[in-house]
């Protein structure tokens, strides 16, 4: 069994004397233009060029949880497109959303600048009744986020394409529900995948149907916001604000309004990183289910693009 690894912003050193202890029976290489064919592929990021010489792929296994930027590549007809599940990411990404929430909802936020100011101040105490969170997007990561914000008595409410059901949580699915639960929701966190049909998914119809007030956070693909409606409904005053993640363009460009709007608060693609062990245990063990013929987790489905 052959296995390449081709990830173009990371060191392949470690990753490649992991998978070797993992699977010791396999032959891992770090994958460089002309070399020979493949049976299993490790990547991140890869070149068309890299798509296009291995052909013969039976799987190929992505370093992290989304896969909008694979999928808009030329894949082998072959091979089977396997995203990783969780990797450490999921108790980061519950870290990370439950910290935004908690951080606007007690308007930390607020006594920093008072603090910064030397200013000594009291804000009354908010309900958490009024302050139901919306989930976007359940799969692994936002059952995680989900069920982390229910504990700390947040109504919480979740949406996802297909009919889910997560402990103490409302749960909506479908077109059919959108607006429903839209419209039940004052913070809104996006964990959806990056397809056509999620595309600009947080635009000014979107947006205008949260409970007024209402706080953006958003920590799954920049695509997913339509990033000057988003401005304009925090200038207008329906919006509190938003804690943004992800970007279009990456790096954030240093004269992007997001920088210094004093609402907005910004993080370099930071909330839920890979951890290389726990990515490679579960990756090497999915390569060992597939090559006896398991079904393993995980395969994408190319037309639904997650």
């Amino acid at each position: 069994m052959k296995i390449t690894f081709c990830c173009t912003q990371t060191p392949p050193e470690p990753w490649l004397a992991g998978f070797r202890t993992a699977l010791p029976q396999a032959t891992i290489e770090a994958w460089a233009p002309g070399a020979p064919p493949a049976d299993y592929a490790v990547v991140w990021a890869p070149p068309q060029q890299f798509l296009d010489e291995q052909q013969e792929l039976k799987g190929i296994f992505n370093i992290g949880a989304g896969v909008d930027a694979l999928m808009k590549l030329t894949l082998p007809e072959g091979a089977a497109v396997v995203r990783i599940d969780d990797g450490g990411m999921a108790a980061q990404m519950a870290e990370f959303v439950c910290h935004a929430v908690i951080r606007h909802f007690r308007e930390l936020d607020g006594y920093e600048v008072d603090v910064a100011q030397g200013k000594w101040s009291f804000r009354k105490p908010r309900l958490r009744s009024a302050y139901p969170v919306g989930v976007m997007g359940l799969g692994v990561l936002g059952d995680r986020v989900a069920r982390a914000l229910t504990g700390f008595d947040f109504p919480v409410l979740g949406w996802s394409r297909s009919p889910r059901q997560v402990d103490r949580v409302r749960c909506f699915a479908g077109q059919d529900q959108f607006n429903d639960f839209l419209s039940g929701s004052r913070f809104l966190v996006c964990l959806l995948p990056l397809t056509p049909e999620t595309e600009g998914i947080m635009r000014r119809e979107t947006l205008s149907m949260l409970k007024p007030g209402g706080y953006v956070i958003n920590v799954a693909r920049g695509g997913h916001l339509v990033e000057e409606d988003l401005v304009a409904l925090i200038d207008e005053g329906h919006l509190a604000g938003a804690a943004l993640d992800v970007f279009r363009t990456e790096p954030l460009a240093a004269e992007h309004a997001f920088w210094t709007h004093p609402k907005i608060t910004v993080t370099p693609h930071t909330s839920a990183r890979t951890l290389r062990d726990e990515s490679i245990a579960q990756i090497a063990g999915k390569i060992a289910g597939m090559a006896r013929g398991e079904p393993v987790a995980g395969v994408v489905d190319r037309k639904r693009g997650y």
